[in-house]
């Protein structure tokens, strides 16, 4: 919702801002078929990776609050939203709480989330199969359209 890039832009500045953590690297921005609630406007997806000294509940803690600070308001499953941040993976670790599933539970079915994190982090290997995320992506069988963000001229 609203000026997407805009909301993608604030969320990574907002990351590289929390303690004991960096950016690393980051993806392009690529326009995607919306999932789920598939009534509403193409998103903007972007892959981010961070260096983190923060446990994953921490880290998912603080992405709600950013989400939050950006005015995300969680009323709604897919129903249209100024930012959505998830934690894709955290190293190789599984991890299965009932706030958190890591590596996410729909990564290796989405190419909306697997193109851009392939950019910047092709040869991660996502448990539990441990196939890098380029393989994952050959082999996803997702449809939805996944092409580079080009911004309106404005």
């Amino acid at each position: 919702m609203g000026d997407r890039a805009f909301y993608l832009n604030e969320a990574v500045t907002a990351l590289s801002k929390l303690v004991r953590t960096s950016v690393a690297t980051v993806s392009s921005i690529y326009e995607t078929e919306p999932w789920g609630n598939k009534n509403q406007p193409f998103f903007l997806n972007q892959a981010v990776a961070l260096e983190t000294e923060l446990s994953p509940e921490a880290l998912l803690e603080n992405c709600r609050q950013i989400e939050i600070q950006l005015g995300r308001n969680r009323k709604e499953k897919w129903s249209p939203r100024p930012i959505d941040i998830d934690i894709l993976l955290y190293g190789e670790e599984m991890i299965q709480t009932p706030t958190l599933q890591i590596p996410h539970v729909h990564l290796a079915s989405r190419r909306f989330v697997l193109v851009p994190l392939a950019e910047i982090a092709s040869e991660a290997r996502v448990p539990p199969s441990f196939c890098t995320v380029s393989v994952l992506l050959e082999q996803c069988q997702d449809p939805s359209a996944v092409f580079r963000y080009v911004p309106e001229k404005r």
